[in-house]
């Protein structure tokens, strides 16, 4: 059936204003019937059942008969809230106060005394059951398939039934596509002003995100609102509800965990604090905030206290508030977790009453309209959250019910003389699903609005207005050209480009192993500069010293296992600094460093010298970075905090063929801007992994080599090299036992000559190379000069192996340049995309990202997103 048409207010007056009462199912069309009316008229005109039985506005019934059964019965929170419900909509549906004891799941004690309770209080569905209109008025009834049986049983013997419909077809306007919820807010703002926000009504549903986003935004504009949020949803009420909540999660919560209230009261502590212990935080902005939470959790302050505490905080009063608590009984109360999930119970559960004007722009929810008396109406959403699925009870007839809601469903799409259907084609990479009822009402097979009668809009940006409504201006901005890029952004950018874009949006916090990592770092600069003074003061000083200084990240229970880490850590640093020592006595220690060092604050000493955490910014390779320790002018140094990896796999991980799903390029990156300050020289890069043998210490076992991994980089391309006198010795002298035999039996002429027979395969992969030309010629020179003979075979195949091991093992002077190369290919790609050419990827050089190594993996939409 197609969406008819609904009769035009102006008509449906024409056709009830002879009448002396007319009955509608909801109150803003009473109201609009009413401003209609061009006669004299005594009492009211056009009104709702329940308002013509009440004389008065409807209230929220169903709270009052919570308060009753919480006051006067000894039923639960969640008891009195469940039959207080499941009572008032039997009554609805039957007609009677106790119609919920017909049928036997219902008819219980608790259910019987609950009924007695509430069958005479003073609510509207009281005042129906016991109200008649009299017969001698002439009355009208608009929509009468929208009463239910209760508002039906007030109506005469008599009456006029007046359809809301025509036998048209509503012309409906076309589904407007965005992009994202924000493109349909902003949409919305501009669009609506202070100056024609009373013209305006905008439909969506109350339980979706545009709910908020309209608020705020309508908010931040000063655009004037009203019909949406409730007491709940008021910031103070909802920020005081989550302060209670802080005091009970544990001496370990985190800022993270509730930043939202922190910054409500106005303490917004810097991004870095976020992964720290409140409790332990050591800021004095948090002390009273510290103070309260002490005091709720110890039961010392009642509900009423801390509000009174709250107001104080925000300079405000909360009498509503105060009278809530006041009605649920629990004002005097000390405040326990318990009755802080009843008292959110009842806030969600119940629409509290809310005064408010008004005036600007109607917020009306999709599940509970149907007229919508303003010119202007903007539709947002349109999908199934739209849909009302009737309440499976055995008072409740569903077909009957499913009808009703369809024809609201009708009567709402056509409010208004200009509607806007606003939405969103897909959410998250997937297909948004239109609101259910649309299958019944529309003559056409579909799936999402695309297959609909649809347009595609996009919002303006940067807040421009544009001239019409749902323009497209923007705003160009020139972006920075970056020269540079660092280790971590490199690997971040070739796993995910997408990621690496929000990486530079998005603040991330101080994570505990960064903070644990800088204290390691700081120690150890201060170590190269001052070792006398740690000799004299014990090692025992400075852990105690990292254990406080990470106490706000770590639980009471982990420290003493963390004490040792760090014990294990710093006399593996020590061990490593006093082997190796930088090769220059130039440390200069007159000036304070530009940059913090903990150790060299609480020491009171500097460390200021061009060997430790060196920054370079070399543009003419393209890359950035810090260098822990410059040992020497060959050989670089870092420290880290995670597990070992080998040198064979610290090549793979930057390899640029294949790239690895745990791409590092730190030590190729660093060797090639230290390859630019010293030329055809061999460099060395050592990570010193000084965690990585805590166990065995504990053990007894442990040996700082353990720690080390340590890449060569050679200033040669890789087959030059190979071709080399000392290769061939050292396969000779150190190879595998059978290629020690078969090459202590030849020249080094034949070994050189192989290359000159077979060109050495690009490859890593050490079958390839065995199975290729090269390992052919290998095979037949040495068989030629050893003899035909199994163990010749093998040696080859061994020396093949230890050739590709020290290709795994090591940088050459190809890798350095083919980096370059790589490095120079991605600022460029790069600049185009933060030039707004192209958009980031979510993967380019992968398939897909390596997830677990992801930043924002909640913003990388997948797909055309």
């Amino acid at each position: 059936m197609p969406i008819q048409r609904a009769k035009p207010l102006e008509t449906l007056y024409d056709e009830v204003k002879q009448y002396d009462l007319v009955l509608v199912p909801d109150a803003p069309l009473a109201s609009a019937l009413n401003r209609h009316l061009d006669r004299p008229h005594l009492g009211d005109f056009a009104t709702t059942p329940r308002r013509a039985a009440a004389g008065r506005r409807e209230q929220v019934e169903e709270r009052t008969v919570f308060l009753e059964l919480l006051h006067e019965t000894d039923l639960s929170w969640k008891q009195a809230s469940y039959l207080g419900e499941e009572i008032i909509h039997s009554w609805e549906y039957t007609a009677r106060p106790d119609g919920i004891l017909e049928f036997e799941q219902f008819n219980t004690p608790a259910v019987r005394q609950a009924v007695a309770q509430t069958r005479d209080l003073d609510t509207t569905s009281r005042h129906l059951t016991d109200f008649t209109i009299d017969e001698d008025i002439d009355l009208a009834v608009v929509g009468y398939p929208q009463l239910t049986a209760l508002e039906r049983s007030i109506l005469p013997s008599e009456y006029t039934e007046i359809d809301r419909f025509t036998d048209d077809a509503f012309d409906q306007p076309p589904f407007r596509l965005f992009d994202t919820s924000a493109d349909i807010v902003g949409a919305l703002l501009d669009t609506i002003s202070p100056a024609n926000a009373d013209n305006t009504a905008v439909v969506l549903d109350a339980g979706s995100e545009f709910s908020t986003l309209v608020e705020s935004a309508f908010d931040a504009a000063g655009i004037p609102f009203y019909g949406g949020p409730g007491f709940l949803d008021d910031p103070d009420h909802r920020a005081f509800v989550n302060l209670l909540r802080a005091p009970f999660r544990g001496q370990d919560v985190r800022v993270s965990d509730i930043k939202p209230v922190l910054q409500h009261i106005g303490l917004d502590l810097d991004v870095d604090h976020d992964e720290k212990r409140l409790h332990s935080l050591d800021v004095p902005e948090v002390t009273r905030f510290q103070t309260f939470c002490d005091a709720v959790e110890s039961g010392t302050w009642s509900f009423e206290r801390a509000l009174s505490e709250y107001e104080s905080m925000l300079r405000t009063e909360f009498e509503a508030f105060h009278d809530e608590l006041a009605s649920l009984g629990i004002a005097t109360h000390p405040i326990t977790e318990a009755r802080v999930d009843d008292l959110e119970f009842y806030l969600q559960s119940y629409e509290v009453p809310v005064s408010r004007e008004n005036k600007g722009v109607l917020l009306a929810d999709a599940k509970s309209a149907t007229h919508v008396d303003r010119p202007l109406v903007f539709y947002l959403g349109l999908d199934d959250g739209w849909t009302r699925s009737p309440l499976r009870r055995p008072w409740v007839d569903r077909d009957a019910e499913y009808d009703r809601h369809i024809r609201q469903f009708q009567l709402l799409l056509q409010n208004g003389a200009a509607q806007y259907y606003l939405v969103r084609d897909t959410v998250g990479g997937s297909p948004v699903t239109p609101c259910l009822y649309f299958e019944e009402l529309l003559d056409t097979s579909f799936t999402r609005f695309t297959d609909l009668d649809a347009e595609r809009y996009a919002a303006p940006r940067d807040g421009i207005k544009s001239e019409t409504p749902f323009g497209n201006d923007a705003v160009s901005v020139e972006p920075t050209e970056l020269t540079t890029i660092s280790q971590s952004g490199l690997s971040t950018y070739v796993n995910s480009p997408r990621d690496y874009f929000f990486d530079r949006l998005v603040d991330s916090p101080n994570k505990d192993y960064f903070r644990e990592g800088n204290l390691f770092h700081d120690f150890a600069e201060f170590y190269v500069h001052h070792p006398e003074v740690i000799a004299a003061r014990g090692l025992d000083e400075v852990v105690d010293f990292m254990v406080a200084e990470m106490e706000p990240f770590v639980r009471d229970v982990d420290r003493d296992v963390r004490r040792t880490r760090y014990r294990v850590g710093v006399e593996n640093i020590v061990a490593f600094l006093d082997e190796n020592r930088p090769e220059t006595g130039n440390i200069a220690v007159e000036t304070q460093s530009w940059q913090q060092n903990d150790f060299a604050a609480y020491y009171d000493r500097s460390v200021d010298s061009d060997l430790t955490e060196r920054w370079f910014e070399n543009e003419d390779v393209g890359v950035k970075g810090k260098i822990d320790l410059v040992q020497s002018a060959t050989r670089l140094v870092d420290y880290k905090s995670g597990s070992k990896k080998s040198a064979t796999k610290v090549v793979k991980n930057s390899a640029l063929e294949g790239i690895s799903d745990t791409p590092n390029f730190q030590a190729l990156l660093y060797l090639t801007h230290q390859r630019t300050e010293h030329p055809n020289e061999q460099l060395e890069f050592v990570f010193l992994h000084f965690l990585e043998n805590v166990d065995d210490v504990v053990r007894g076992e442990g040996e700082l080599s353990d720690t080390l991994t340590e890449i060569t980089y050679y200033p040669t391309p890789y087959d030059e090299y190979i071709q080399q006198r000392a290769v061939f010795e050292r396969l000779r002298d150190e190879g595998s036992q059978k290629c020690q035999k078969t090459l202590s039996q030849v020249a080094y002429d034949d070994y050189v000559a192989v290359f000159e027979a077979a060109d050495f395969p690009k490859t890593r992969d050490s079958d390839d190379v065995i199975d290729s030309p090269f390992g052919t010629a290998l095979e037949h020179r040495m068989k030629d000069a050893v003899g035909d003979y199994k163990y010749v075979e093998t040696g080859c195949q061994q020396a093949i192996r230890e050739l590709i091991s020290i290709r795994n093992q090591n940088y050459f002077e190809d890798d350095l340049d083919a980096f370059e190369s790589f490095v120079t290919d991605r600022l460029g790609e790069l600049n185009t995309r933060r030039g707004g050419a192209e958009r980031f990827p979510v993967a380019e050089l992968r398939d897909e990202p390596n997830y677990r190594r992801v930043n924002h993996r909640d913003l990388l939409l997948e797909g055309d997103q």
